[in-house]
């Protein structure tokens, strides 16, 4: 990855928009457009599969990308025991031609992993985010069964055991992660695109200086996370000019938040407009954090319905997805 494009060959971002890395031509780099397929670290590949306490002889399904994490489950289970899937068919195949030259064939499938699911489990790790657990999953996953995932647009892994009532219970754990969402298509959406017309340099409806020095969300994954849940799809941007830093707050919603800060240590200018008040959510979010030294997000407990309803609680706090 140069430069924020896609370069041949095995770039970190085998596809951006619908353009495939492996499609261009050596030393050629296509700029700009949004990651849809990303090669995931592989320690965090390891990692996932730890928290899943994969054993011998389960029957274990993955998701595929570039087919890395797709070979270390074969190396551990044997191929017989490993499903791949991933939506996109062009990924699919790469993989399957890979895992081939290392005598590996383990079962791959086209499939929408928010969708019906081609077999029956004892873990489910996902290297995709999703926004709840879906109830898919939890069919496709016998009794007693793991599955792994995180939570989109936040650094939580969650992991839960299903249970008699066809449920699961679990735990977010004292790890984190983020993973790219699950798409149903060939591309993302863009919801903030029009919400960004009026947020890049407009007045809005409201100016305050806020009380805290300028931050941007994506830096603090437990401030993120803890928004994500509770105003689920805020977008971010930044950019620095000189001091000058200035941050966004975008929503599909057409809410919007643009905070500027001249230098690290002042206050920024916040301008707002939209049915919500993005940066009051944030500094109600800090505010918190400052009183009590944390965040409840790391280590609440999990409980997941039938259909999928999946609720975060720890101590008096507690969201559904």
């Amino acid at each position: 990855m140069a430069g924020g494009g896609l370069q041949r060959p095995d770039a970190d971002h085998p596809r951006v928009d619908t353009r495939h890395a492996d499609n261009a031509r050596d030393g050629e780099v296509l700029d700009g457009g949004t990651p849809t397929s990303s090669s995931t670290l592989p320690s965090l590949i390891v990692r996932m599969y730890r928290h899943a306490m994969i054993d011998d002889g389960h029957q274990l399904l993955v998701t595929t990308g570039t087919g890395y994490g797709t070979a270390l489950a074969c190396a551990r289970l044997g191929d017989d025991h490993v499903t791949s899937i991933d939506v996109d068919e062009h990924l699919v195949k790469l993989a399957t031609d890979r895992l081939a030259l290392h005598g590996m064939n383990p079962h791959l499938e086209v499939c929408d992993i928010t969708g019906s699911l081609p077999g029956e489990y004892d873990r489910i790790v996902s290297t995709v985010s999703v926004r709840r657990v879906p109830a898919s999953w939890l069919r496709a996953l016998r009794t007693g069964g793991r599955l792994v995932t995180t939570i989109a647009g936040t650094g939580l892994i969650l992991t839960a055991d299903k249970s008699a009532d066809g449920g699961a219970v679990g735990r977010i754990e004292w790890d984190r992660a983020g993973f790219m969402p699950t798409r149903h298509g060939d591309d993302y959406e863009h919801p903030g695109e029009e919400v960004w017309k009026g947020a890049e340099d407009g007045d809005g409806e409201r100016t305050l200086v806020s009380r805290y020095p300028l931050l941007y969300p994506a830096d603090a994954w437990d401030v993120m996370s803890v928004l994500e849940l509770q105003v689920p799809g805020v977008l971010y941007r930044q950019e620095s000019r000189g001091q000058d830093r200035t941050v966004w707050l975008l929503h599909p919603d057409g809410s919007w938040a643009r905070a500027t800060a001249h230098g690290r240590l002042e206050s920024p200018e916040v301008h707002e407009a939209g049915p919500r008040r993005l940066w009051d959510e944030l500094e109600r979010i800090r505010n918190r954090l400052n009183r009590e030294g944390s965040l409840p997000v790391y280590g609440a407990r999990v409980s997941i319905t039938p259909t999928g309803e999946t609720t975060l609680s720890r101590s008096a706090w507690s969201v559904i997805l």
